[in-house]
């Protein structure tokens, strides 16, 4: 016990030497749970080793506590300016979290230590893929290729220039060389899939498929394949698809949505009112839903329950004229 109390209290000289006010007692916590408590003694240990500092900030990442990570690695960072990874680090937490003028400095302050900084350059290309900036995203890209010419991330991120520069066999080329050098590429299989199914070809949901196998937690492959199917007007394929894909997720809304529409198109009225019932539950606040089980309603002549959908949306989307349209039809 006493030697809990003498770490704990070395612990809160490392932590508050740089504060004012003591750290909340729900940190010391988090820092001496059994995940983080190895971390945290190292610190104890040597609180002047950037290392410890940044090692610890890696694990309360892994854990999703990305505000106590950032206080770890900027004090790596303050002990040791030169340190590329440190920077670099803190810049890919910021982008994350959608702070980009400020992990752009730090991303700039990585190069600078070590322009061959392969984290700090594949950075740097996603910001400028997300300002538009796309040769100069290529750019960045190519700097890591040249260093590293099996780099996966590398070629779908130039995958995604491409995409978005409208180089459509550019782009196919890039994600297929991701899938060369990395077959468990999850993202360039669904970005292959989708560009195929949007050229019409049968190369789209096979691989999507693919894409599904490799994490059948995640049924947007599934889904991606149901709309193919949809688009082709091949609507008991597709409502296989989405069967295929709430079996899997239950939650799944888009799915259970888009099922709802096509038993609307073949006027299985109930049915689809059904489904739209079902997103209703999964999401309350959908105005389009509520919209499309009033319609169902209408088209059933159960006016009275189509009027309740159309103002539901309504309370939900003041702005909506097709539930305003739908209560004019009504005569309200």
């Amino acid at each position: 016990m006493i030697q809990r109390i003498l770490v704990l209290a070395m612990l809160a000289c490392i932590l508050f030497s740089c504060k004012d006010k003591p750290a909340p007692v729900q940190q010391e916590s988090v820092y001496f749970s059994a995940k983080i408590r190895p971390f945290t003694e190292a610190i104890v240990k040597d609180s002047t080793n950037g290392d410890t500092w940044y090692n610890r900030g890696i694990a309360l990442h892994r854990l999703k506590l990305d505000s106590l990570a950032l206080q770890d690695f900027y004090r790596a960072a303050a002990i040791d300016t030169t340190k590329a990874v440190y920077a670099s680090t803190i810049g890919d937490l910021l982008f994350e979290h959608k702070d980009v003028d400020a992990s752009i400095q730090w991303l700039m302050r990585a190069l600078r230590h070590d322009p061959d900084d392969v984290k700090a350059h594949l950075k740097m290309a996603k910001l400028m893929l997300f300002s538009k900036e796309y040769q100069v995203a290529i750019g960045e890209v190519n700097k890591v290729l040249r260093k590293d010419p099996y780099n996966p991330e590398g070629y779908f991120l130039k995958g995604m220039v491409y995409k978005e520069m409208k180089d459509t066999a550019k782009a196919i080329s890039s994600f297929q060389t991701v899938i060369n050098v990395a077959p468990d590429y999850r993202e360039a299989a669904i970005q292959l899939g989708m560009i195929y199914c949007a050229k019409g070809s049968n190369l789209g949901p096979q691989y999507l498929l693919n894409a599904f196998k490799l994490d059948t937690a995640n049924v947007f492959p599934l889904y991606a394949r149901g709309m193919y199917y949809q688009g082709k007007k091949d609507y008991e394929r597709a409502k296989e698809e989405y069967k295929e894909c709430v079996l899997h997720d239950p939650q799944y809304s888009d799915a259970i949505f888009a099922t709802g529409f096509i038993l609307l198109q073949q006027d299985s009225f109930e049915k689809a009112r059904r489904q739209f019932d079902l997103v209703t539950k999964i999401t309350p606040t959908n105005p389009v839903a509520y919209y499309n089980r009033g319609l169902c309603s209408e088209l059933m002549e159960d006016k009275n329950s189509a009027a309740k959908d159309y103002q539901q949306a309504l309370t939900f989307d003041s702005g909506y004229s097709s539930a305003k349209e739908g209560l004019k039809r009504l005569g309200l």
